[in-house]
């Protein structure tokens, strides 16, 4: 009697094709791999990086960046 909104003829919802799975990928390599770069150069770890896809705590993970004391400087000094 009820039909799910994703099991409806012509809806726009239901599993992604694999046009929208490349875009993902596209956009996901586009923001995690500056950041592995940038958090390894820094001497963290570059999976840090993989937490800019989690709201909010992308924030915390750019200030983290930007005012912890960085363990490559230490390295040189």
């Amino acid at each position: 009697m009820f039909t799910l909104i994703a099991d409806a003829p012509g809806s726009m919802f239901g599993p992604p094709g694999p046009m929208e799975l490349i875009m993902i990928v596209v956009m996901v390599s586009v923001i995690v791999v500056p950041f592995w770069k940038i958090f390894s150069k820094a001497g963290f770890s570059g999976a840090l990086s993989l937490l800019m896809l989690v709201p909010l705590v992308n924030l915390i993970m750019i200030f983290i960046l930007a005012f912890a004391p960085w363990p490559a400087l230490k390295q040189n000094n």
